[in-house]
């Protein structure tokens, strides 16, 4: 399987680009343009995703073995939820050390994974191959994937795919850019992402949808809970047309960008918000069990 072209032509902006242009806008991001069904809480805890809570914390491209040797103790220490399926994402090299020292309650996922079987496809991994080192999860389509790498929705998706094919469970990112969101294009920008992962998958019993605006990751600034609570409850009823009433029912659809200790509670009492996916502040083992236990914040008067 050759690699797609676009990989290596790609002229995407980077990250940092993004990153500045978020940085130079209001502290509060307007609202979308755009509604979507509101729904009223039916029950105490007001969670819309029948699964449980979800919280994976994403490394990136940040460790050495004292460091994570270090937050590993600390999660390790940690008195965590028991109503909540926790996930880390270490770097590749890192997967076996942290595999070998944390403990068993909290699972391990890769940050990237190749869209088929092994081979000559120099600096990629396999689905297997994360398999064969006990790795159960995999984060596909972020956006520094998409945006610096060149990744597109097509090539996302078949990764995706494989990966379930391959029993690895899948955390599958959407998000629009600042100028997207300015536009009132969030909606159109996170259905066409969608449409990608739908076009490929058929079974979404091991996906968790991650929403992660761009110009809220490691820019410090964050969705309103109003503003994500609008976007997940809008893809929520995007899968019950265009995937099942089953899948929009029991799919959880989880929140990331600068989410921390701070505002962790008020994002996890919103009836969609399923969770969270978490960059910075994973690697702080404190902040990332508080941000663990916010489930706790779902509990609110129906």
């Amino acid at each position: 399987m050759a690699a797609p072209s676009y990989l290596a032509s790609s002229q995407l902006p980077r990250l940092a680009d993004l990153r500045r242009a978020a940085a130079a806008a209001p502290a509060a991001p307007q609202q979308l343009r755009l509604a979507c069904s509101r729904r009223r809480a039916q029950r105490v805890v007001a969670m819309a995703g029948s699964g449980k809570f979800f919280v994976g914390g994403n490394w990136k491209c940040n460790g050495t073995k004292d460091s994570i040797s270090k937050l590993v103790s600390d999660l390790n220490a940690a008195t965590l939820e028991s109503d909540v399926d926790v996930v880390v994402a270490p770097p590749f090299i890192y997967i076996d050390q942290v595999k070998n020292s944390l403990t068993d309650r909290i699972e391990i996922s890769a940050q990237n994974v190749w869209i088929g079987k092994g081979g000559a496809y120099t600096g990629e991994i396999s689905a297997e191959q994360l398999v064969d080192i006990g790795c159960q999860w995999v984060i596909l389509g972020h956006s520094e994937r998409r945006h610096i790498i060149g990744e597109n929705d097509e090539f996302i998706g078949k990764k995706a795919a494989y990966a379930l094919s391959q029993n690895v469970k899948v955390i599958a990112c959407i998000g629009e850019l600042l100028e997207e969101r300015e536009a009132g294009k969030t909606f159109d920008v996170c259905f066409k992402q969608m449409k990608a992962f739908a076009d490929s998958i058929s079974n979404w019993a091991d996906v968790v949808i991650a929403y992660e605006p761009v110009w809220a990751i490691g820019t410090g600034k964050v969705a309103t809970p109003e503003q994500a609570q609008e976007v997940h409850a809008a893809v929520r009823d995007w899968l019950k047309t265009n995937a099942s009433p089953d899948v929009a029912s029991s799919i959880r659809i989880i929140y990331g960008g600068s989410v921390n200790a701070a505002n962790c509670a008020e994002l996890a009492k919103k009836e969609d918000i399923d969770g969270f996916l978490v960059g910075g502040a994973s690697l702080k083992g404190l902040d990332f069990a508080t941000i663990i236990n916010s489930v706790t914040s779902k509990k609110v008067a129906a």
